[in-house]
């Protein structure tokens, strides 16, 4: 692991308000920097201008050029009239030879100040470093008197001034910049430590909320919201998601208590009628033949109405199947060829009543075998609570399945609760049935986009009114893959 891979790790093992922190402070820092050196690179490059133009602006005196040529060829005692100021004038043969002032440092003459002295350039301006190490900005221009070399050629004279009234300002400017930019980094840092902490205090709250559900199970808490910012969405989607977990863990607690229940009773009846069986095998004394047939068909009842109650659990426990992933349609199902099904299937339950269907087509979306299961509830239903002879009328027409019985009915005080979990009408609890039947038709119904109802018939009996949304006619076939 290289030293970049152990500093990222090292990053993301900090709390988030301290790399906020870091990364205000690191923009902070950035977007200063930058201004320091806009700032530092516009003043040089002003105050190197306002220098080069006083260069240009330095006259050198004719006599005094004549005076120091004559000098640098041995022919003349001494210079005079030299310029005011901290100038250094040297003049620059064709050759590139110079010639400086008395009591100056002597400046290498450059390849633009040969040019000038050639007469291919008219004027020079550059940087350059003297002989005693000074840095120098130097100016050459073409000689206007009468000065010559030893060999009679026309020589340039350069003009020459400290860049110290450029570097001196320029690095006091660069310490008040660090200065500024040290403390602008540290207040950004601080800043942005603080508004980390102020920013992230509702994370915190939901941090700790998710910590003690996950510590305590307890989905009571609630997190106070306020605002409409992505923070307080984030509380509201909690507060819903513990809320809807709380009302799931209910109804699961709700739904093994039920379940419980209603075990309860055939596995009593089971154990009671397996002990008298044991009994008599144990002491010798015969049940009679009758009896005896009798509690064998009570057992198999039970066991039939044991293995019903589990099918029904096992239905309502059930994720629907949606293919890979979970994301694909439904199949389509004929729902005319289901009804078709499950009416046979009451017929056998039901052999003394009649059964008068109508179906049209229709197309619906669902998982066959819950369709199934409904419907042959619903039908089930209704051949349960029929009398002898009386006549069930199922009709299917435009996504509406209805099944009408003439039974009894339901009271209208307890039809809000026919399709609840293990529910069953005080009328009805010596029937056979498990309570279940309803809820995996509105199960059903609800998977599928459609819903179910149960309402009084005219003239007695019960409507049950199946609706699925879907088509008369199935859907085309999707075209083959290409191969």
């Amino acid at each position: 692991m290289n030293v970049r891979e152990r500093a990222a790790q090292r990053y993301r093992r900090l709390p988030l308000r301290s790399r906020l922190a870091m990364l205000t402070a690191l923009a902070v820092a950035l977007a200063v920097a930058a201004s320091a050196a806009a700032c530092w690179v516009i003043t040089r490059d002003r105050l190197t201008e306002q220098l080069d133009a006083t260069l240009k602006s330095v006259s050198v005196n004719d006599a005094y050029v004549r005076a120091l040529s004559a000098e640098c060829n041995g022919t003349a005692q001494g210079v005079s009239f030299p310029p005011a100021g901290p100038y250094t004038v040297q003049l620059v043969s064709v050759e590139g030879r110079v010639c400086t002032s008395p009591e100056r440092s002597q400046i290498p003459a450059t390849h633009a100040d040969v040019e000038v002295a050639q007469g291919r350039a008219r004027h020079a301006m550059h940087t350059a470093r003297a002989a005693d190490g000074a840095e120098m900005r130097v100016s050459t221009e073409v000689s206007r008197g009468s000065a010559t070399d030893a060999f009679g050629n026309q020589v340039a004279v350069s003009v020459a001034t400290p860049m110290d009234q450029v570097t001196r300002p320029l690095n006091q400017l660069a310490l008040v910049l660090l200065i500024v930019s040290g403390v602008g980094v540290l207040g950004a840092a601080t800043t942005g430590l603080w508004v980390a902490r102020a920013g992230l205090k509702p994370v915190d709250r939901l941090t700790a909320a998710v910590e003690h559900v996950a510590r305590t199970e307890d989905l009571a808490i609630r997190i106070p919201t306020e605002g409409e910012d992505e923070i307080a969405r984030l509380s509201r989607s909690f507060n819903s998601m513990t809320a809807a977990l709380a009302a799931s863990r209910d109804l699961q607690q709700q739904l093994i208590a039920d379940a419980g229940h209603e075990l309860r009773t055939p596995l009593t009846s089971l154990r009671t009628n397996i002990d008298l069986l044991e009994r008599s095998e144990r002491t010798g004394r015969a049940i009679p033949a009758e009896d005896k047939l009798a509690l064998l068909d009570s057992v198999k009842a039970q066991m039939g109405e044991l293995a019903a109650l589990i099918g029904d659990l096992q239905e309502l426990s059930r994720t629907p199947d949606h293919g890979a992933g979970g994301h694909s349609a439904p199949p389509v199902v004929a729902l005319h060829e289901v009804a078709a099904a499950a009416l046979e299937r009451a017929r056998l339950r039901g052999p003394s009543l009649t059964l008068d269907a109508a179906l049209d087509p229709w197309y619906v979306r669902a998982e066959p075998a819950a369709l199934e299961r409904a419907v042959v509830n619903l039908l089930d239903n209704a051949v349960k609570f029929s009398p002898a002879g009386s006549t069930v009328e199922v009709r299917l027409h435009g996504g509406l399945l209805s099944v009408r019985d003439h039974g009894p009915g339901i009271a209208a005080d307890e039809l809000p609760h026919v399709f609840e979990r293990f529910w069953r009408s005080p009328s009805a609890r010596s029937l056979p049935g498990s309570g279940l039947g309803l809820s995996i038709v509105a199960r059903t119904a609800q998977q599928a986009g459609g819903g179910v109802r149960l309402r009084p018939a005219e003239g007695g009996g019960t409507l049950a009114e199946l609706t699925l949304p879907g088509a008369a006619v199935p859907p085309p076939e999707d075209p083959p893959a290409p191969g």
